[in-house]
């Protein structure tokens, strides 16, 4: 494959953007491929600068459940903008996309729009800790909240009850009140509790992991948060920027039977443009300005372009209710690749919730952090590039999530299986 074109559009952004990007994994450092320029997307398939072709599963990393420029998406964008970009008032469609999000998740009884998953999150803890009066919040190693200061925090090898900024710029003070469990394992929830319980105003998680790659719950885990949560009087966030109306209609909460306190949500609900929201009980929620003492605001929450977008999207997963099709051909692509990793003598995982999926070159389960950093990410770099020459695009990072939107066809995933089984075989001799 040829990539003169993208390269030299790399060379350019390191001009201007640090290290190129605008986001850290589109280097592609973390599977020692080319940098891809994207030119253009229809459907399931992406096109590169260089008129490159491929089968996508990044899907804008989840927000585009109904594929590249979907054409009732594109023209409510381009009616809404036709009408003007934005206001800094309220406007009538921003109620039909709330309306449309409560009607999917009950838990939710009041939202609001934020502009991203980052800020969703970072608002919803503040509210938290206004309702409650506390500081604290546990989080989870290897799940990922956004880069809002107290949530970059890290818990290594071990459990911590004071986190630790993982990442250069973030004073400790900032995540001091950051308490770190393990994923899947509530010893370590009810380990913090009997040290920090009194002072927890949230625990927050991301029902199915999705930053660690796709990581589910483990049967009583969820339960068991919300148990923890009523007991200590802290409020349970569900972090569904990624499974939000992508697992479900009704989201992760809905596929477990678990009901959190709050939930952040983001991707999809914009039909792919920036956004997010956060919502929850009203009492909780009321505490938000003007009703309450605790200030949030945006100037460009619930843009107009951005909630017609989302308008078109909610509207088309309600009526057509694609998921559990969704889910079925996201299995076949596993079955695929364990079958044919079997047979050449490759130890691979492939961990799936719904139509999300993650292929790990392990031979263990995959159940927290510990043990996905185990996976052999040299492997997958492998695995990507041997893809990436057969026309299909996974994730640059084998820590990610890949997803399938309505746009992949049998045909598509047909084709997509054969790409997949045709790398494995390969693989052993790269």
């Amino acid at each position: 494959m040829d990539f003169t074109l993208s390269g030299e559009a790399g060379e350019r952004s390191r001009q201007s953007i640090p290290g190129g990007v605008n986001s850290p994994v589109r280097a592609f450092s973390a599977v020692d491929a080319p940098q891809i320029f994207a030119a253009s997307g229809s459907g399931a398939r992406l096109t590169d600068l260089d008129g490159n072709s491929y089968v996508d599963y990044l899907m804008c990393w989840g927000a585009l459940i109904l594929g590249h420029a979907d054409p009732e998406v594109t023209a409510a964008i381009a009616e809404a903008a036709a009408r003007g970009t934005g206001y800094g008032l309220s406007t009538g469609p921003e109620s039909e996309l709330a309306e449309l999000i409560r009607e999917a998740v009950p838990t939710i009884e009041l939202l609001r729009m934020v502009n991203s998953g980052t800020e969703a999150v970072m608002s919803a803890i503040r509210v938290a800790r206004g309702y409650t009066g506390r500081d604290a919040i546990i989080k989870f190693d290897g799940c990922y909240h956004g880069h809002s200061d107290a949530l970059l925090a890290k818990a290594g090898s071990g459990l911590r009850t004071f986190g630790l900024p993982s990442s250069a710029g973030v004073p400790e003070d900032f995540t001091r009140h950051t308490l770190v469990a393990r994923y899947n394992d509530l010893e370590s929830v009810e380990q913090i509790c009997a040290v920090r319980g009194d002072d927890v105003a949230a625990i927050l998680v991301e029902p199915v992991a999705g930053n660690m790659g796709v990581v589910a719950p483990q049967q009583g885990f969820l339960q068991g948060l919300r148990e923890i949560a009523d007991r200590i009087g802290a409020v349970l966030i569900f972090d569904e920027v990624i499974t939000g109306f992508r697992v479900g209609w009704g989201g992760a909460q809905g596929l477990y039977g678990v009901a959190p306190d709050m939930i952040c949500l983001g991707k999809i609900i914009g039909g792919g443009l920036p956004v997010g929201a956060f919502g929850g009980r009203a009492e909780i929620m009321r505490c938000l300005a003007p009703e309450g003492p605790v200030y949030q605001a945006g100037t460009l929450s619930g843009n107009p372009v951005v909630v017609a977008a989302g308008n078109a999207t909610l509207r088309r997963l309600r009526d057509e209710q694609p998921h559990d099709e969704l889910s079925d051909r996201a299995a076949r692509l596993a079955e695929c690749v364990t079958s044919t990793a079997e047979a050449a003598g490759v130890p691979v995982r492939v961990e799936r919730v719904g139509p999300m999926f993650t292929i790990y070159f392990a031979d263990h389960p995959v159940t927290d952090a510990d043990s996905a950093a185990r996976a052999d990410f040299d492997c997958y770099g492998r695995f990507f590039r041997l893809l990436l020459e057969r026309g299909v695009l996974l994730p640059p990072s084998g820590h990610e999530t890949a997803f399938v939107s309505t746009c992949h066809t049998d045909d598509v995933i047909e084709e997509s299986a054969a790409a997949l089984s045709d790398a494995l075989r390969a693989l052993p001799q790269t």
